[in-house]
């Protein structure tokens, strides 16, 4: 995956700031994400599911809309209808350089967005709802005692997450009078809304009034225990994912051809965490898997281990090479599970190797066959084990041929 810096024309005629999160591989569809309401483009649960939808090929377009973060232009003289018309800009962007979006993602007051704009923009297959209000004049509370002073003299600073912004009149009339149960009810696209019901920001009973006004397909999965801004990387590494397999369905797709000299296709190993040793694995755009080491390796332990995908990898081919055997022969075979442990000892206490020197892997295997076989099949089907490829692979000689990426 790369990450590029760009920048566009927004509603106001200012520029905005962005970044594209590309594929490393080939370009699947593209996203456009809408911060939530103050925020930027940066942060945790943009940036984290940005690379996941990056890693299964689909850019990810994440801008700060005009007056915030990086990009120019006065946040006093926005208002939530120049939120949604900058997310069309953004769209006519990438449009003409890229590719048609198909999918919207948006967070709190940026979700509210996403389902109005979403009817403006025709390529939108998806849209992707994260704590985001039916009422987009919710985000006035957060005004308190400032909404007097502010309809007095037409604008006032109000202090918002430690920062002063300067709010108008017009921006709180404007967000006040935006019906969005017209707009959900009329998308012509998937919607995937997702919530905390333990939001204290905006009430999970948002999510349900979006949900029961859109129509059909629409999904509803709820983020347990996050909080509004999803600032636990685990949280966000939930809502990358989930948004991950559910838009796959929506936006058609497919697993990619195999390229020349690798039958089953490229696993790409990606960093997910930089301060840590966490990786997306990916298998082509359909079939992914983190990996990690355990906390007392310094890890976080919220994926298999490196020996543990290669054990996984030796107890899967065992199971399906007996099966594929059992069912060629008819035998009553009803349920299999092989057990797998790695362990590294040295050679001289290692009785079959041929190694006399150093340590060697020692994978052992444990092979339990549940239905009413004799003995002489389960013997066979235990010899049938040791014809399993990823076996033989282990036992025959292994080069791993690296070079340097251009």
């Amino acid at each position: 995956m790369s990450i590029g810096k760009i920048t566009f024309t927004g509603h106001s005629g200012e520029t905005l700031a962005a970044r594209l999160d590309m594929p490393s591989g080939q370009l699947r569809a593209t996203a456009i994400f809408a911060h939530c309401f103050t925020c930027s483009k940066d942060i945790p649960a943009a940036r984290r599911i940005a690379q996941r939808l990056a890693s299964m090929g689909i850019a990810v377009l994440r801008f700060d809309f005009t007056g915030l973060g990086h990009s120019k232009g006065e946040f006093k003289n926005t208002n939530f209808t120049s939120n949604v018309d900058d997310l069309v800009y953004a769209a006519e962007y990438l449009t003409r350089h890229q590719t048609a979006p198909s999918l919207l993602i948006g967070h709190s007051l940026g979700g509210a967005a996403v389902l109005k704009a979403a009817g403006l923009i025709p390529s939108i297959k998806a849209v992707v709802t994260i704590g985001a209000p039916v009422d987009p004049g919710h985000v006035v509370h957060n005004f308190g005692s400032s909404l007097e002073e502010i309809a007095q003299k037409g604008s006032a600073t109000v202090d918002l997450a430690g920062r002063p912004f300067t709010i108008t009149q017009d921006f709180v009339t404007d967000v006040s009078k935006v019906n969005l149960i017209p707009a959900i009810a009329n998308l012509k696209c998937a919607l995937l809304v997702l919530h905390s019901p333990t939001d204290e920001t905006v009430g999970i009973d948002n999510a349900a009034q979006i949900f029961t006004a859109a129509k059909h397909p629409k999904s509803f999965v709820t983020l347990d225990n996050t909080d509004h801004l999803i600032t636990n990387k685990e949280d966000a590494e939930y809502a990358a994912e989930v948004i991950a397999a559910w838009s796959a369905r929506y936006l058609g797709i497919r697993q990619p051809a195999a390229p020349i000299g690798a039958p089953e296709g490229v696993v790409r190993s990606t960093e997910a965490d930089p301060d840590g040793f966490l990786q997306d694995i990916t298998a082509g755009p359909l079939h992914h898997t983190l990996a990690d080491e355990p906390v007392t390796y310094g890890g976080t332990n919220k994926g298999m281990t490196p020996y543990q995908f290669l054990s996984a990898g030796l107890a899967a081919c065992t199971s399906m090479t007996i099966r594929m055997y059992a069912r060629r022969k008819g035998w009553p075979l009803e349920k299999i599970h092989v057990d797998v442990t790695h362990n590294k000892v040295h050679a001289q206490d290692c009785k079959t190797c041929q190694a006399t020197e150093g340590k060697v892997d020692i994978f052992t295997r444990e092979i339990h066959l549940s239905g009413p076989l004799d003995s002489d099949q389960k013997k066979r089907l235990l010899d049938i084990a040791d014809k399993c490829p990823v076996h033989r692979t282990f036992e025959n000689e292994i080069k791993v041929k690296t070079v340097l990426a251009k």
